[in-house]
């Protein structure tokens, strides 16, 4: 006790409700009681114990030697769900006078009784600690939500099976506040077989009964289906009667439909057939004893299910309200019956037979392990408990910056190679990215968009991204209001006046937004680059071809016949080589990766392009890499080839700055690195001097078609304007 920190004797208040839970707490009480130098013991007694009808149990526990501090009349009579509930009530207005004056540091509360429930309730509303005693076990009534509500209002937790601690793990209980310590009754229990019994079976039953051959019948209704288990507890004295056994018959507990209950054995004259002794109570110690050396025992009582395991006598559970409970196979279960003979029947397979011992709820030692646990409380730590929940994603919260966070879109790129999908954050992170080749026909096309799409909003959820529409970037000349692809370049086959947006939108239930490839890639740098905060500016796709698009007064111009931006079809020689495009001189036919490649097979063909460090398989094709890689090792030709593409691009820049005027202009993509310097170089020989100042800048945006096309979503959904 001095080394947890307290320093005076524990006060423990052990509150008991009924016959039932005193034969558990009994055995606790006797502990506690023969330590006084750690413990003081008060005793409060009611619900069902007080009551005539169910045998004045209370007088046992004087019998038992024990001070009983508090005598509380809970039960409101009526025997239905609403005495329950008027119960309940009832206590929870009397306790709190109680627990004021007695002040314990713990309360020792039992199982799953609607009167536990108020001490519970009453305990934690005043500051109480609670020890709860056999919680986290399943039986199949209300009494599985009443006991895991008391868990749920325990601080400490003494459990009877494996199985019940993995359950209270499972709830998010501390493991460190629960004691697997088996049934308390069960100290009592293998202790008590070798104690005289004969006349104890002849007190109960009748001096010409003998062991083995008679049984005992416990049946509860079940207040969740209580016309049903009236029926049944009918079925089962019928099939007693007629299976003419000398029969121990228990009144049921105070339960709703327990006057039901009573009424039928005074119909069927139970009380006074010759073969049944019908009683309100037996005292536990030899309750022990007659059911040990019975020949079968019936009914739904939970005793049935665990402490008679002990003896391995046979028993016969009727019903569900012990469904779900671990049982020994001496257990029969009839869960249903619509006749006697399923019951019938069952007592003729179970009577006199004698199964081997269970030990699944105790081995003897439980009261020990609970004195010990006690006494390990150290009444200064803080009395708020802790749930120990599991990791878990984090959840949606509704504070603006985690919604900021949170808010994503789904980016789609049609190249000319390969279709990408994207789930793109607010911020511009790529969360998730899917790759596929991009199918050659326009069907082919849109099945894979669709089902990479549902894919990746499927996915969503699970990362916690919030998809606020799907944003599509494409080649070709797009009209973005009606979201259609009016005719596409010679990369993309079969994609001309074709509508994305329809199908799109109606399979995924999100807005859907179309654009062109440049436009994309000026509306990323916009958002997430070199371009944030630029009034006016302009990006210039290098890759496969040329591209680009134009932001003015911070709006992305598309023209009047959404042409705008075309940049690479800026015309910077009138003889110069012909473009995809059927014109000649074009600033793609110059500066392009397909321009590139086409020079360095070219050099390749008359044996020009290969410069010592440099080595070309057979089957490898000649790409605009090996003209750079040429160039860089000083293949004079090769970089002759890049000084020209690096001018018609700067003369198509100069005519940009001469035509809108940016304050900067962005070099995207995977060209950009090796104009850069060819471009300012030529702004400076070229340009008027009112733009010479103009920044250029090489694009720090890895995937900027994917950003651009997440930017169509995540800029227009908040400001609804296009």
């Amino acid at each position: 006790m001095e080394k947890n920190g307290n320093n005076h004797k524990l006060r423990v208040c052990v509150a008991t409700c009924n016959r039932a839970d005193y034969s558990k707490l009994a055995p606790i009480m006797f502990g506690i009681k023969a330590e006084p130098q750690f413990f003081e013991l008060d005793v409060v007694v009611l619900g069902s114990h007080l009551i005539d009808d169910y045998g004045n149990t209370y007088r046992m526990i004087e019998q038992d030697d024990f001070d009983i501090h508090t005598r509380l009349h809970t039960i409101v009579r009526g025997e239905d769900e609403a005495a329950m509930v008027e119960s309940v009530g009832l206590a929870l207005v009397k306790l709190p006078d109680v627990l004021n004056r007695l002040k314990p540091d713990i309360m020792i509360v039992h199982g799953d009784r609607f009167d536990a429930l108020a001490l519970a309730t009453s305990a934690a509303l005043m500051n109480i600690r609670i020890l709860h005693i056999e919680g986290g076990e399943v039986s199949g009534t209300i009494d599985d939500s009443i006991r895991h509500a008391i868990t749920k209002l325990a601080h400490y937790h003494v459990c009877c099976t494996r199985s019940a601690e993995q359950h209270l793990i499972a709830m998010c209980e501390d493991h460190d506040r629960i004691l697997l310590a088996g049934c308390p009754s069960y100290d009592k229990l293998l202790s008590a077989r070798n104690k005289d019994y004969m006349s104890i079976i002849r007190m109960w039953l009748g001096e010409d009964v003998k062991t083995r051959d008679y049984i005992v019948a416990l049946q509860h209704p079940v207040t969740t289906d209580i016309k049903h288990s009236i029926k049944m507890f009918e079925l089962t004295l019928d099939a007693l009667i007629s299976f003419k056994k000398r029969t121990l018959v228990l009144f049921p507990n105070v339960d709703a439909g327990s006057k039901e209950m009573v009424r039928v054995m005074r119909k069927k004259g139970i009380e006074h057939h010759p073969n049944f002794r019908a009683v309100k109570h037996v005292p536990f110690d030899q309750f022990i004893q007659l059911v040990a050396h019975a020949g079968c025992m019936i009914g739904n009582s939970s005793c049935g299910v665990r402490e008679v395991g002990a003896f391995g006598t046979p028993v016969i559970n009727l019903g569900t309200r012990q469904t779900g409970r671990e049982t020994g196979e001496n257990v029969l279960h009839v869960r249903d019956a619509d006749t006697q003979d399923k019951i019938l029947h069952a007592l003729h397979l179970q009577f006199g037979k004698q199964y081997p011992c269970s030990k699944i709820y105790g081995d003897g030692n439980a009261v020990p392990r609970i004195l010990k646990f006690l006494k390990s409380i150290d009444l200064k730590e803080p009395l708020q408990k802790k749930f120990c929940f599991p990791p878990v994603k984090d959840s949606i919260s509704q504070d603006i910056d985690h919604i900021l966070e949170t808010q994503s879109a789904l980016a789609v790129d049609l190249g000319g190679t390969n279709l990408r999908v994207a789930i793109v954050s607010m911020k511009g992170e790529i969360v998730k990215k899917y790759t596929q080749l991009n199918p050659k026909t326009y069907e082919d096309r849109l099945e894979l968009i669709l089902k990479m799409c549902v894919e990746a909003a499927s996915e969503a959820v699970n990362v916690n991204c919030r998809i606020l529409g799907v944003g599509i970037s494409t080649g070709g000349r797009v009209n973005p209001r009606e979201g259609i692809v009016l005719h596409s370049t010679k990369l993309i086959q079969e994609w001309s006046s074709v509508d994305l947006r329809t199908p799109i939108s109606d399979a995924l239930h999100l807005p859907v937004w179309v654009d062109n490839d440049g436009n994309c890639a000026a509306l990323a740098e916009r958002k997430f680059g070199h371009g944030k905060g630029i009034e006016n500016f302009v990006t210039l796709i290098t890759g496969t071809g040329i591209g680009g698009g134009i932001v003015h007064q911070h709006e992305l111009i598309h023209g009047s016949s959404f042409c705008a931006a075309e940049l690479g079809h800026i015309v910077v020689s009138l003889d110069g080589p012909e473009c995809l495009c059927g014109s000649q001189g074009c600033i793609e036919a110059y500066a392009s990766g397909i321009a590139l490649q086409r020079e360095a097979k070219k050099l390749h063909d008359e044996d020009l392009l290969l410069v010592e460090g440099m080595s070309m398989k057979k089957e490898e094709v000649v790409s605009a890499a090996h003209l750079i890689q040429a160039a860089k090792l000083g293949n004079a030709k090769a970089d002759s080839i890049l000084r020209t593409a690096g001018t018609a691009l700067g003369l198509g820049v100069v005519n940009i700055l001469h035509t809108m005027n940016p304050s900067l202009v962005i070099l995207s993509g995977v060209l950009a690195s090796h104009y850069v310097n060819a471009v300012k170089d030529v702004i400076n020989q070229q340009a008027l001097s009112s733009v010479k100042t103009v920044d250029v800048v090489v694009s720090n945006l890895a995937d900027p078609a994917l950003l651009g096309a997440a930017s169509l979503v995540l800029d227009y959904t908040t400001r609804r304007i296009y």
